[in-house]
């Protein structure tokens, strides 16, 4: 058992670093809250306050210069991940990122490159990869119950979830797309991550901005700006095939006339099928000669894998990581063939998914 304590710095001070970060590294006992940092200061100050934090930044620069850190969180705006996070990591900084890695492949391709050279580590903060559900349908799939895979379905829709107009959330040069980088990059990851994330072949969809004049499908707490910029998606809608046959639908919204919010996850194969829908796990097969349906009992006071406890045992111990910064390239580099596919609305090609790197930039 190691017992060595890593020193933890965390840059941007906003809600999800608290809630997220802050309320789960804490908790750990191997980890030192050493310094924390924001452009806005005050932001800093008041976590620092009352998480008993001794240093506070408003430069990430004059952080990672001066405390000897161990691991940082990257809580910023899409824009900054890549630039904090190589920086970090020529600081010779683990990085703890949140999704997505970056605003497109270049830049995630650009993080493991400096991961490579520092030998220092990068996790993607994919949470929804460390659910119980997740966890048990893991090894389930690959465990083989499914047989042959043959389509997936993946999608998070919201009724009002728009993160405030005029946020960064809604300007392409902050977030690098809407809510296909915001909710695509949380439920389409899971997906393919469960079925082994499988080589792309083509992938098409649409891309609509149905309700950025209004501010009354906000996200409940983001008020937003009435006169902000929204030059994003708010509705994705796509279709990818994959090298080995399979094919994946998929469908993401930040504001929708529908009954209710849902997320989902369905996986069809020649043996049996699973479902994932508002956090409901359901296995679909067939015992003798009849069709069942049987809903697994997962312990909700055991966690089958903590995000950060995951994190830290890889820095000490070498584990092997679960949401690797490579995960972050694949995901950026579908994302970005599907912009690409929505704006010239036909089907784009993968011509080599791992060597070829595309990025697509455009807007409104």
């Amino acid at each position: 058992m190691n017992d060595k304590k890593l020193r933890y710095g965390l840059i941007g001070a906003g809600s999800n670093a608290e809630r997220k970060h802050l309320n789960n590294y804490m908790t750990l006992p191997n980890v030192e809250l050493a310094a924390i940092c924001d452009v806005n200061i005050e932001n800093a100050q008041r976590l620092a306050q009352k998480y008993n934090i001794p240093k506070v930044y408003s430069n990430y620069e004059d952080m990672l210069k001066n405390e000897e850190l161990d691991l940082v969180s990257v809580c910023t705006p899409n824009f900054l991940h890549a630039e904090i996070s190589i920086y970090a990591l020529e600081k010779g900084v683990n990085v703890h990122c949140e999704k997505p890695l970056a605003i497109n492949a270049l830049e995630a391709q650009k993080i493991v490159e400096a991961k490579i050279k520092s030998g220092k580590q990068v996790m993607v903060g994919l949470n929804n990869r460390f659910t119980n559900e997740a966890v048990y349908l893991k090894k389930y799939i690959d465990a083989g119950y499914l047989g042959d895979i043959y389509q997936v379905k993946a999608g998070w829709i919201r009724r009002s979830g728009i993160p405030g107009r005029g946020t960064w959330f809604t300007n392409k040069d902050c977030a690098g797309g809407g809510v296909m980088i915001d909710l695509g990059v949380h439920y389409l990851d899971l997906a393919l991550y469960l079925i082994g994330m499988p080589e792309p072949s083509y992938v098409t969809g649409a891309i609509h901005q149905n309700f950025s004049h209004t501010t009354t499908r906000n996200r409940n707490g983001y008020k937003g700006n009435p006169n902000g910029i929204f030059n994003v998606e708010d509705t994705a809608i796509g279709f990818i095939g994959l090298q080995n046959g399979a094919t994946v639908n998929f469908e993401f919204s930040w504001a929708s006339n529908i009954e209710q919010d849902k997320t989902f996850v369905e996986i069809l194969g020649t043996k049996g099928g699973v479902s994932l829908i508002n956090g409901e796990l359901k296995l679909h097969s067939e015992l003798l000669d009849t069709c069942v349906d049987i809903s697994p009992i997962l312990n909700p006071n055991i966690k089958l894998k903590n995000e950060f406890e995951h994190f830290t045992n890889c820095i000490l111990s070498g584990e092997e990581l679960i949401a690797p910064a490579e995960h972050g390239v694949y995901m950026m580099n579908i994302i970005d063939h599907f912009y690409k596919a929505a704006y010239k609305q036909k089907p784009v090609i993968f011509e080599n998914s791992k060597d070829n790197i595309l990025l697509f930039s455009s807007s409104f």
